[in-house]
């Protein structure tokens, strides 16, 4: 009985991704800056900034100290459980290279945005939205090349009624959209040499790009079904 214990243990430790241990190790090290910074953070921390930089929105100390972590630590159990359970996950392992590396990048991107936070809290007044387009191009960037090489499966992707209902619709519409995605991050980057229009070249790009994606993949299927 203790042998099959020990071997099930085993076998479920080789099962967990590299991507996977990394993520953790991210979130870990999150859990432990917090803790280590937490007696000098003030009473109401900073956690919300409008398209000026300026705060508008605070916490109390433990929830803007440890919301982020948690958050993280979240995200995490949902990405070592989707490609597990999805239907269509032998799909899903033909593109979990491209995968495993969004892991870490969400990993890195989210404790990037936690130690800006905490950078502000503690006295450095940094302009966040100027500091965060660097880090949302790469990350739009590297979401063009995972939405390029997605096979079709219902968790990750561009999951429209029409893409999920046609294969075909499904390769096209994410051939675009990496292309898109990547222009997307490509503008996002401006962000920080024009902190004024930071907000702008973020979020009028990507609702564009949302918004014309979603109607591409209507019209593709259309003519798929006019044939």
């Amino acid at each position: 009985m203790v042998f099959t214990l020990t071997f099930n243990v085993t076998i479920i430790v080789m099962k967990i991704k590299k991507s996977e241990v990394t993520m953790f190790l991210i979130v870990l090290l999150s859990f432990l800056v917090g803790a280590y910074f937490y007696p000098q953070m003030p009473e109401r921390i900073a956690s919300h900034w409008d398209y000026r930089g300026e705060v508008n929105g605070e916490m109390n100390r433990f929830w803007g100290t440890f919301l982020m972590p948690m958050i993280s630590l979240l995200m995490l159990a949902l990405f070592m459980i989707i490609p597990r359970i999805d239907p269509l996950k032998e799909n899903i392992a033909q593109f979990r290279k491209y995968f495993d590396n969004f892991i870490v990048l969400i990993a890195s991107f989210l404790f990037y945005i936690y130690i800006l936070t905490i950078m502000w809290n503690l006295g450095i007044k940094i302009n966040i939205i100027e500091f965060m387009s660097p880090a949302l191009g790469i990350l739009f960037y590297y979401c063009g090349i995972l939405i390029e090489n997605s096979k079709m499966n219902w968790s990750i992707g561009i999951r429209t009624p029409w893409t999920l209902s046609s294969e075909k619709v499904w390769d096209k519409t994410h051939a675009l959209g990496g292309k898109l995605f990547k222009i997307v991050g490509i503008i996002s980057l401006f962000g920080t040499f024009f902190p004024d229009f930071a907000i702008a070249l973020i979020l009028i790009p990507i609702i564009l790009v949302t918004v014309y994606i979603f109607l591409y993949s209507y019209l593709e299927y259309r003519k798929e079904i006019v044939r």
